[in-house]
């Protein structure tokens, strides 16, 4: 077994409610415990809704728990995420070099993979013009392009392995692959079961903001479909 990276005890994270629901605290986690370690890769499963987002979230560092606690040993953590923000009016050039200060790479090193990074996107002249003309999978595309130039030691993945025609799937999923048999730590989240057992050993089922059961990818799996068929008996 590796080190552990990232270790969680009873997390949870908190959000104000609208008004329209009575304004009071919504816990996306209640409570999570996770340790994870080097080199391994982690599949989270769960239904929507379940928090699973938002735990990539605290292991990212974005967000700060309401309770519990977090270790990490000065590890770097990068998101892949559909949900990444880019600024509308701004040049797909503009906001790869934002983005990629933003995770950490130096504005020299950033402007250097320009060309690499219009290239692995395939997005043609549009890398020169605004985001607001961009579909969602052509903002994903852009994302994921400027996100292989970092090199983190965790790697956090949000739902975005079918994002994009058959051909960029395939693309984007050999590029994964290789860097996961790079041995990087890789944490990742999926609706697609396929994809989570093609690509990770250990499975965290979360339910309601909690950890149900973690370990090895089948017991988890056949856990999960059993609860999904007679939930009562959870």
């Amino acid at each position: 077994m590796g080190e552990v990276l990232i270790e969680l005890e009873h997390v949870g994270v908190a959000f104000n409610a609208q008004r329209s629901l009575g304004g009071t605290r919504y816990w996306a986690l209640e409570d999570v415990n996770l340790q994870l370690r080097r080199g391994e890769r982690l599949g989270v499963i769960g239904r929507n809704g379940a928090g699973k987002s938002t735990l990539l979230r605290v292991l990212a560092g974005i967000l700060v728990p309401d309770r519990g606690t977090v270790r990490r040993g000065g590890v770097s953590c990068q998101l892949m995420s559909l949900a990444l923000g880019f600024v509308p009016h701004l040049s797909g050039r503009d906001n790869a070099v934002l983005s990629g200060l933003l995770l950490g790479l130096r504005r020299r090193e950033i402007v250097a993979r320009l060309a690499a990074i219009r290239e692995f996107s395939e997005l043609g002249e549009f890398f020169e013009q605004p985001i607001a003309t961009y579909s969602a999978g052509m903002n994903m595309r852009l994302a994921f392009s400027v996100a292989l130039q970092v090199e983190p030691d965790v790697l956090l993945i949000d739902e975005v392995l079918a994002v994009g025609d058959a051909e960029f799937q395939e693309k984007s999923g050999a590029a994964l692959r290789a860097r996961m048999g790079e041995g990087h730590t890789v944490v990742l989240v999926s609706h697609d079961e396929k994809q989570i057992a093609a690509r990770c050993d250990r499975v965290l089922w979360i339910e309601h903001g909690r950890s149900v059961l973690e370990g090895a990818r089948d017991d988890v799996f056949a856990a999960y479909h059993r609860d999904l068929h007679h939930p009562a008996a959870a």
